[in-house]
């Protein structure tokens, strides 16, 4: 396998992610750390879901090395059930009135209008939504701001059933195609390329197979000449397959060591945003990464 780093020819690396309040410089990896406003997060719910809990935890995850971090307030882990608009504001903005003075890019994980508005309006800088923009207004309320970053994510069906029947077949194709349209969408709307950030969704409505083939192939995603965020951390995928024969799959927690092999594989092969729960063992891993491109003969 080849592993210097490269990118596509029409590949954005180098330039930077325009958010509201940064011109993020794509040129390195960038670590996103995940803080979750939820009591029921697959890996770490209950942990954070009061505001003085979780702004702590914003500040743990800065001084350990993320560039920017991703807040959100309901679950998408499968079978979680939807949140109110009412109970997702709540939980929210007290987080998002302090997280926005911290001096680095936030992401809010939504897919409700509303949110995204009372966000924005809070000066946050990028909505990352797992459905796409797919709401009634979503796209709209992201089009109207003029400069907020925006990442597009692929979900096959929704939390609730998306695991009970994921996709079939070669997933890779499907993925391409979905985030293709999926910011032309916003192309047409008069949103500027370099706003625009793709997500695959590894683990939404893949199996296992599908998910590393998602990784294996990931050159095929940057093809369409956008950057990817990609999120493997702690994912059921990683447990599957440390896990020994017929013992226990390992719980989220317990899964550190796949988690970041998994990010230094994507960041490997063109990922230009990773977002994880561990960071500074990220960043570490990236940091022994950088040393060995810089050492290798041009």
């Amino acid at each position: 396998m080849n592993t210097a780093w490269s990118r596509p020819e029409g590949y954005p690396g180098g330039r930077f992610w325009q958010t509201a309040r940064f011109a993020i410089d794509l040129s390195r990896p960038k670590v996103m750390g995940i803080v979750n406003v939820t009591p029921d997060s697959f890996s770490d719910g209950g942990s954070h879901c009061d505001a003085t809990a979780a702004l702590r935890h914003c500040e743990q995850l800065l001084s350990e090395g993320a560039d920017m971090l991703d807040i959100g307030a309901e679950s998408t882990r499968p079978g979680a059930e939807p949140v109110p608009l009412e109970q997702e504001l709540e939980r929210l903005e007290p987080v998002l009135k302090e997280a926005v003075r911290l001096g680095v890019p936030i992401s809010v994980d939504t897919y409700k209008p509303a949110v995204m508005q009372r966000a924005l309006d809070l000066g946050v800088d990028i909505i990352n939504d797992v459905r796409a923009l797919q709401e009634p207004q979503a796209a709209g309320t992201v089009a109207r701001h003029p400069s907020c970053g925006v990442c597009l994510m692929h979900m096959h069906r929704d939390p609730q059933t998306m695991q009970v029947a994921p996709m079939e077949g070669d997933v890779v194709p499907a993925v391409r195609g979905f985030l293709a349209q999926a910011a032309a969408r916003l192309r047409v709307l008069g949103v500027e390329a370099e706003r625009i950030v793709l997500d695959p969704g590894i683990g939404f409505g893949k199996t296992v197979e599908q998910n590393f083939s998602l990784l294996a192939r990931q050159g095929e995603l940057l093809e369409l000449a956008y950057p990817l965020l990609v999120g493997w951390s702690r994912k059921s995928s990683l447990g599957a397959v440390v896990a020994a024969p017929g013992a226990v799959v390992p719980p989220p927690g317990q899964r550190l060591g796949a988690s970041v092999a998994a990010a230094l594989l994507a960041v490997e092969r063109g990922a230009a945003v990773v977002r994880v729960h561990d960071v500074l063992e990220t960043v570490q891993a990236i940091k022994v990464w950088e040393r060995v491109r810089q050492a290798s003969p041009a």
